[in-house]
């Protein structure tokens, strides 16, 4: 059977009357289900008066704070939703005419960040943070020089130096530490890619 937004909707209204009733009946933990169906759409609307996570989400629990103590008032006339989102309007601009959102002008406020370019920004720091996770596995011999040369960026020359070993003996590690990374992490393979690239765009060459 197709579930259509309508259903949906049909669904959540009677779940709504069924706890509401539940709660005047007497039954206070069937509030959390209210709160647990409409605590994210009270949230966000909330954002959108004070665009402030921490002040929305205090103004999102003072209106269930609220809806709560008015349930017995609710007539009925429209869906529990309805009548919901409605408290919560009243007191969110009530609320921001006593206490107004700091602004400043349109000309000071940056771009708002490209959707895509965030996900990019956060699947990289992820697969760094992989990356580092599997480097930490290796026996320290072949770990020093990894860090060394790719997280501190050094070459070669300067990377021997630091480890006291002849520049032979520390490529001769490093090749030895990918090829380990590459065997015990097969899903790493586009991490060494990266690196190498990386690495031959920075001037460093092993």
């Amino acid at each position: 059977m197709t579930t259509t937004p309508q259903t949906l909707r049909e669904k959540t209204a009677a779940e709504d009357l069924a706890d509401v009733d539940e709660v005047l009946a007497g039954n206070v933990a069937a509030f959390e289900g209210i709160v647990r169906r409409w605590q994210g759409p009270i949230v966000n609307m909330a954002w959108r008066y004070c665009r402030d996570r921490g002040r929305a989400e205090d103004l999102a629990q003072e209106a269930f704070l609220r809806a709560w103590r008015a349930l017995p008032q609710w007539r009925r006339e429209s869906s529990f939703s309805t009548w919901l989102f409605a408290l919560s309007a009243n007191l969110f601009r009530s609320e921001l005419k006593r206490f107004p959102t700091v602004t400043v002008p349109l000309e000071s406020a940056s771009e708002p960040s490209d959707p895509a370019s965030q996900f990019f920004v956060l699947r990289e720091r992820e697969r760094h943070e992989v990356l580092r996770r599997a480097v930490l596995a290796l026996p320290l011999r072949y770990r020093e020089p990894v860090v060394l040369f790719y997280f501190h960026e050094m070459d070669v020359s300067a990377a021997a130096r630091t480890l006291r070993m002849p520049e032979g003996t520390f490529k001769a590690r490093l090749s030895r530490a990918r090829a380990l990374l590459k065997r015990r992490f097969p899903h790493l393979e586009t991490e060494h890619a990266t690196l190498e690239v990386s690495t031959l765009n920075n001037g460093k060459e092993v």
